[in-house]
């Protein structure tokens, strides 16, 4: 079972902070997706704010686990998912970046269902890992299961909507750009299928 004292607690509030993070570029990514490419700039502005500030609170989280001598968690485990999860805030960054770049035109449904989907399984990254620190295996277990369904599900969508981008005689730049939009979306969600993985073996191993 875990015992987080007050001292370690500021690793927990980094997978907090983390997932909080996620769940609002998540957010901002699908607005951008739906009010199209004239709110771009400030969207992508807002991830980015959002991708800077978690990369200091890593950044803090790591020179935290050289000063630390005893931690709730192995210290692999610590690093790997702040890693991962930052993993999922980047390419939500990256995806937000070639949005605006590519002036690509008015977002394919299937852009936005995946990034509704990404939506989604942020929630239940920011619910398995706030779980994690209360023990609440049953609640981290259940948020990871779901993480899973939703990856199977966005994979689903990212086959089915890029087909789509090859059917009649499209455009080869616009098939370019929104095959390059559409592999970040699945690599973003496949991001938060890696981060159950670590949070399921570490509620597991503490269980």
């Amino acid at each position: 079972m875990l015992s987080v004292k007050k001292s370690n607690r500021q690793f927990f509030d980094t997978f907090d902070a983390m997932a909080a993070g996620a769940v609002e570029a998540s957010q901002i990514l699908e607005e951008m997706f739906r009010n199209g490419i004239a709110a771009s700039p400030g969207h992508a502005g807002r991830i980015k704010d959002i991708e800077h500030r978690c990369d200091n609170v890593v950044h803090d989280l790591v020179r935290a686990l050289h000063s630390t001598f005893i931690t709730p968690l192995d210290r692999e485990d610590i690093h790997l998912l702040a890693s991962r999860l930052d993993d999922v805030i980047d390419l939500i960054d990256g995806t937000a970046r070639r949005l605006q770049l590519f002036h690509a035109g008015a977002a394919p449904d299937g852009a936005m269902l995946i990034a509704e989907v990404i939506v989604r399984a942020t929630e239940q990254l920011q619910v398995a890992v706030a779980a994690l620190e209360k023990n609440k295996n049953g609640t981290v277990l259940n948020a990871c299961v779901q993480i899973k369904r939703l990856e199977e599900e966005g994979d689903t969508l990212y086959h089915e909507w890029l087909g789509r981008l090859f059917e009649g005689s499209p455009d080869a730049l616009t098939v370019i750009k929104w095959k390059e939009i559409y592999d970040n979306l699945e690599d973003a969600i496949d991001r938060c299928e890696d981060v159950a993985n670590v949070i399921e073996g570490v509620a597991l191993e503490y269980s």
